[in-house]
């Protein structure tokens, strides 16, 4: 196995980790952000308030995305399986 081949599974695993990760990790930014200004309009400092709204829509992404995830992680595993031959040589 040459440094080549160990960095591109890195980057493919890499991109593969942010690319099955961004649909929740933006969602959740984007539902903080909302309740973080509606927090700061009323004045309302309520912590839970924060954290079970973003959980609730992480749950409900995950559950719509799951099979486009699946996808893309069956799609980089395949890749790496079929180099595994070849890693003898």
């Amino acid at each position: 196995m040459n440094e080549q081949l160990v960095v591109y599974l890195f980057r493919e695993a890499f991109y593969t980790m942010l690319l099955v990760s961004s649909p929740m990790l933006v969602l959740s930014l984007v539902v903080g952000l909302v309740i973080a200004v509606f927090q700061a309009a009323t004045s309302i400092q309520e912590i839970t308030l924060t954290f079970v709204p973003k959980i609730i829509v992480v749950a409900i992404v995950a559950v719509l995305t799951l099979p486009w995830m699946m996808g893309i992680m069956v799609s980089f595993t395949m890749t790496v399986f079929n180099q595994i031959p070849g890693l003898g040589h």
